[in-house]
């Protein structure tokens, strides 16, 4: 154990505590006040002195940006040496839409793309399947073959534009990776050239948004890691997962259920690996993730700050890496559209702002601000335009980024993070004692407790004690809608004239091969990405691909709670 050095030294924190009891007794009283709390009800005092962080140590529980434990940043310099980069979420109806919104926001100043599926592909139907037909583009772009990608990255140079692929379920990620894998090498593109992400989490299908017909918890766990260890093989720089916290948070989890969750799957698929044979620092360095950024300003800092000191510790005290990347947290934030408001829509252009304005104070890789339409429908062009200009009013104006970690050595801030690192953890350590995080999703757990949150959260808005400003506090009655909505173009007949060309036109033979040495690699236990990548080359769709997965791992209902 480190000898500790307090900042502080005895005999001020004693004449501190004496004067702010003194300044506490002078407050007015005011019986309706009650109790202040955050977001995931910490108590909040009416001032914090030196005496919140009096125990602390700055060198090691604080430290400098770029070191150990990273509680200040990932990197040194921070946004001084390199901004975040913008990545704004898109997609919608074709891929021949999609692709003409890409390529407007990379002209208007988007740094990186963050593509969306839709719930079709996300859950691996084809476009022209009866079971989700309806929905074909929907919520996102439709894709069902690799020429798909080839129209949605038409024009776009891959190889010089981080692309993240929200590719939610492993299910879905399997296929649709492989097709911009594939994609990618018949453009002559190494695969080790790529930059970019895959969401690829287990949890977003066994334990978020449930649907009919998904695999179970464990068989979609393994297609999660089979992405990981083929990437970790054939493309190094691709970051073939994130742990999406975010549509945790989206479902009802509080701020430290956010980041436990997702550091508990971190670790099962951290622990599956090294049971394939890898070494943690050949792939740990390559493991993303991704928060929302809440209302609560503060508690939102806090709780990024609190993740990259528990990251480091977890990484070298569990699986002692060795490499800095490896315990240096990076993730992507998006701000919260569960806070989005139908009601009065042009004021989700304000939270939004407030809401970036968080996630680059708490030391932010990449941020996508939600548009101030998306309560009602997908983003039009005006209005995703508006969300991109206030990360650049954001980065170009503010000043925000002059120096690094800002709010460091708040003592509210610092008191804060001491706070929610403590829930983490007590959270990590009841998933431990479940045995894992498979487990605890497989036994409704984590779903029964997301559940039991968002119930709290909608407890709260209903009977008034969280304000939402135009929903129920400041209402305008008989409302016009000040904002045209988004209609999204005809999907089905597209993408079915696509389908049935693209069947007539392929090997039935070569499709048939494919088929069989995917459902051989199934029962064999083999990694199934080293044959999915063949499989899309042969134009093999995304529905037949996930048929031979459920035929042979099954579905699953998660159980009652």
């Amino acid at each position: 154990m480190e000898e500790r050095h307090r900042v502080f030294n005895e005999q001020s924190l004693q004449q501190i505590e004496r004067e702010t009891e003194t300044w506490k007794n002078g407050l007015p009283k005011k019986d309706e006040d009650g109790q202040f709390e955050s977001l995931s009800g910490v108590l909040v005092e009416p001032i914090y002195t030196p005496n919140h962080i009096a125990k602390m140590d700055y060198l090691q529980d604080i430290g400098f940006p770029g070191q150990p434990p990273f509680v200040r940043g990932v990197y040194p310099d921070m946004y001084r040496g390199r901004l975040w980069t913008m990545r704004q979420l898109a997609g919608f109806g074709p891929p021949e839409e999609t692709n003409k919104r890409y390529r407007f926001l990379l002209d208007q100043g988007a740094t990186g793309l963050n593509g969306t599926f839709d719930y079709p592909t996300l859950r691996g139907y084809d476009s022209t399947d009866p079971m989700a037909e309806a929905d074909t583009g929907r919520g996102g772009v439709a894709i069902d073959t690799v020429e798909d990608m080839v129209i949605l990255f038409n024009g776009i140079p891959i190889d010089q534009v981080s692309v993240s692929l929200v590719t939610c379920q492993p299910i879905c990620n399997i296929s649709v990776q492989s097709m911009y894998f594939a994609y990618a090498q018949s453009m002559g593109i190494p695969l080790d050239r790529l930059t970019g992400t895959s969401q690829n989490d287990f949890m977003m299908e066994t334990a978020i948004t449930i649907a009919p017909g998904v695999l179970p918890p464990d068989a979609s766990f393994k297609l999660c890691c089979d992405a990981i260890e083929y990437c970790a093989h054939h493309a190094r720089r691709w970051n073939p997962v994130s742990f999406a916290g975010y549509n945790y948070r989206e479902a009802g989890c509080t701020a430290a259920e956010e980041i436990a969750f997702v550091f508990q799957n971190a670790i099962g698929c951290i622990e599956e690996l090294i049971k394939r044979g890898l070494q943690v620092d050949s792939f740990a360095p390559r493991l993303s993730f991704f928060f929302s950024s809440h209302s609560d300003f503060f508690e939102e800092i806090a709780k990024y700050r609190a993740a990259r000191r528990i990251w480091n510790k977890i990484m070298k005290d569990r699986f002692g890496a060795e490499n800095p990347r490896s315990c240096a947290l990076r993730f992507h934030v998006q701000t919260a559209g569960v806070s989005l408001t139908a009601q009065q829509p042009l004021n989700n252009i304000s939270r939004s702002a407030y809401q970036a304005l968080s996630a680059v104070l708490g030391g932010a890789q990449s941020v996508h601000v939600d548009a101030y339409d998306e309560a009602l429908c997908t983003p039009t062009e005006l209005s995703s335009l508006t969300a991109l200009r206030t990360q650049h009013i954001l980065q170009h104006e503010t000043r925000t980024t002059h120096t690094v970690d800002p709010l460091g050595g708040s003592y509210f801030v610092e008191s804060l993070t001491e706070e929610i690192e403590k829930r983490i953890l007590s959270l990590v350590d009841e998933i431990d004692s479940m045995g894992g995080i498979v487990k605890a999703v497989s036994s409704g757990w984590i779903h029964g407790a997301i559940a039991r949150s968002a119930y709290e959260y909608q407890k709260d808005i209903e009977t008034g004690k969280m304000k939402v400003v135009g929903l129920n506090c400041y209402r305008i009655e008989d409302e016009v809608l000040p904002i045209e909505l988004f209609e999204v173009p005809e999907t089905v007949e597209v993408q079915r004239r696509k389908l049935e060309r693209i069947k007539k036109e392929r090997s039935a033979q070569k499709v048939k091969a494919a088929l069989d040495t995917l459902a051989k690699a199934c029962e064999a236990g083999e990694n199934l990405m080293e044959v999915i990548v063949d499989c899309v080359k042969e134009r093999v769709t995304e529905g037949e691909i996930s048929a031979v997965l459920k035929s042979h791992f099954g579905t699953w209902y998660p159980p009652l709670f």
